[in-house]
């Protein structure tokens, strides 16, 4: 048997695994015909029905200067934001009570169902980012929320690199 058609696990099916394998999809080719929330911009990359994907989502995200998203969560999902360029400013919360900031190179973590909100916090670079959720396919539940008006800075310590 070629290199090109192993046998997976022990299945006895040999995969090809030239159409099978490695995709490069390139950023010209992303599709925002996936779930989105008022005020950003939704591209998907890596789903199921783009490359198979079992479970994973993974896309870009766009939200202009000074803009926000409306409130909304991803159900049973978790969700990995990577800021690439701006700064973005996270409430989340029942009243979108809490806040904190990440810039460049900073990752937010998303538990399930946690109401959030992302807030471009620059006046006049746009805010882009990296997703990735834990299915093959985008959840997303848009909620209708009235935030407090002063939300409380919460910086989050990590339990395995404690600060001393």
């Amino acid at each position: 048997m070629s290199q090109a058609h192993r046998d997976v696990e022990g299945s006895g099916a040999a995969v090809d695994w030239r159409n099978n394998g490695v995709r490069v999809i390139k950023a010209g080719q992303l599709d925002p015909n996936t779930a989105q929330t008022p005020g950003m911009s939704r591209a998907a990359a890596i789903n199921a029905a783009r490359v198979g994907a079992q479970k994973i989502w993974a896309g870009t995200v766009t939200i202009h200067p000074n803009a926000k998203t409306g409130a909304h969560h991803h159900g049973a999902l978790e969700s990995v934001i990577y800021v690439v360029r701006g700064k973005a400013r996270m409430r989340w919360g029942e009243k979108l009570e809490f806040v904190a900031e990440a810039e460049p190179g900073d990752f937010i973590f998303v538990p399930p169902y946690v109401p959030h909100q992302e807030i471009n916090a620059s006046t006049d670079e746009p805010l882009e980012c990296v997703l990735v959720r834990s299915d093959n396919e985008a959840v997303v539940v848009n909620l209708d929320i009235e935030p407090v008006e002063k939300p409380e800075a919460v910086a989050w310590v990590d339990p395995i690199h404690r600060q001393g």
